[in-house]
């Protein structure tokens, strides 16, 4: 499927489903002629469909802010129908897994903690299997700090194995930046937990972990480990959670810089969503490309004619 040539068009009409599913993709992998494309188009969707493991980003996948997005009940639904595994995998570090639970409950979605895998949580496993006993100094918020007691990571600003960086409001200051420089300088080792420029705020974009811990890396003289999406590691880590390989899973997500990119060199197949952060006029701007592109994830779940 892959030596295929391929583009990306926009379904032209969303209201008629007589060309099987062609139109419920709004905007789907095919190849130069549309009589092929569709087809293609229709095989790929039905190959990501009998994956076994499904692993899905969430803002601007699930939900905008506090708003769920469209078909989203419609296809997790389908995923619990059809006994899928899935995680929700963010590179968000900010929350705990109880928290996002919380979050998706409050728009009506009722998933157990258990399905959520943050990049806090890859770096605590990334620590611990670094390390005998680690340690650490952290910048960062309550599920950072979470993920790395759970895991067995002593924190403490005395010689640490090293120095993590995550998502803060309040713990980010000059004070700390000095700080952390001066640890990772003495020999900490520098943790991202990802390294995303900036994300969805408030009022806008915000400074994410990767511009937080620019400063530090520049003083310092270090680079970072970033250990969240596109690092293969933590994918891994969720498939290994969930007793699967690559060859079974699929990444839903809307990041080609970090869902596509890190699912692509880990080995999985990759839906591209547009109802996030990538739209169709992107992905030129890329050397790779998904498996396959769709409008959002309820045109996952096949069409029930009437």
């Amino acid at each position: 499927m892959g030596n295929m040539p391929a583009y990306y068009r926009k379904a032209e009409d969303l209201k008629h489903r007589s060309s099987f599913e062609a139109y419920q993709v709004a905007y789907s992998v095919v190849s130069l002629t549309a009589k092929e494309g569709n087809r293609y188009a229709m095989m790929t969707l039905d190959w990501i469909r009998e994956k076994k493991a499904f692993l899905i980003d969430m803002d601007g996948v699930i939900y905008h802010g506090k708003f769920l997005l469209p078909g989203v009940p419609e296809f997790i639904s389908w995923l619990r129908e059809e006994g899928k595994l899935y995680r929700f995998v963010t590179n968000n570090s900010y929350f705990t897994a109880e928290e996002l639970s919380e979050r998706l409950c409050a728009m009506g979605i009722d998933e157990r903690p258990k399905h959520f895998y943050t990049s806090a949580m890859a770096a605590a496993s990334f620590c611990s299997h670094q390390a005998d006993d680690p340690t650490a100094w952290v910048i960062g918020a309550n599920g950072l700090y979470s993920a790395l007691e759970a895991a067995g990571v002593r924190i403490t600003d005395e010689n640490p194995e090293f120095v993590i960086v995550g998502e803060s409001e309040k713990e980010y200051t000059w004070q700390a930046i000095e700080k952390a420089v001066n640890l990772v300088v003495n020999g900490a080792r520098l943790i991202g937990t990802n390294a995303d420029l900036a994300g969805p705020g408030s009022y806008g974009l915000v400074p994410a972990t990767g511009a937080m811990i620019a400063p530090i890396e520049k003083a310092a003289g270090r680079k970072a480990y970033f250990v969240g999406k596109p690092n293969p590691l933590m994918l891994r880590r969720v498939m290994d959670s969930l007793g699967v390989h690559a060859s079974e899973s699929v990444m839903v997500g809307d990041s080609m810089g970090t869902d596509i990119l890190g699912a692509l060199e880990t080995g999985m197949a990759t839906v591209l969503v547009l109802s996030g952060m990538t739209s169709k006029h992107d992905l030129h701007k890329y050397a790779f490309r998904p498996d396959v592109v769709l409008q959002g994830v309820g045109s996952i779940p096949p069409v029930t004619e009437d």
